[in-house]
């Protein structure tokens, strides 16, 4: 079977998109399937240290890290790969 994506948007700041995404990946991955998180850019101040690429530490935003763990992923960098501050 190959990868499809789903892609959730809106124009709103602070509207719950964020929290719908995690509650669909959570259904998602309690269906069996395989889910991760992706926000090409966020601006936020609230990160969480992550994985990054070649063995370093790296940060991703606070909503990206807790869909990952609601898709029961391992947050990484590359789940949110620019993260402005």
């Amino acid at each position: 079977m190959s990868a499809r994506a789903i892609m959730f948007q809106g124009t709103g700041s602070d509207v719950g998109k964020s929290l719908i995404v995690a509650g669909l990946a959570r259904a998602l991955t309690l269906r069996g399937l395989k889910v991760a998180p992706f926000k090409a850019q966020n601006m936020s101040n609230n990160a969480r240290v992550v994985p990054g690429l070649n063995g370093l530490m790296g940060e991703i935003g606070s909503a990206q890290y807790f869909q990952a763990l609601a898709a029961r992923r391992v947050p990484e960098v590359r789940m949110n790969p620019v993260l402005l501050k």
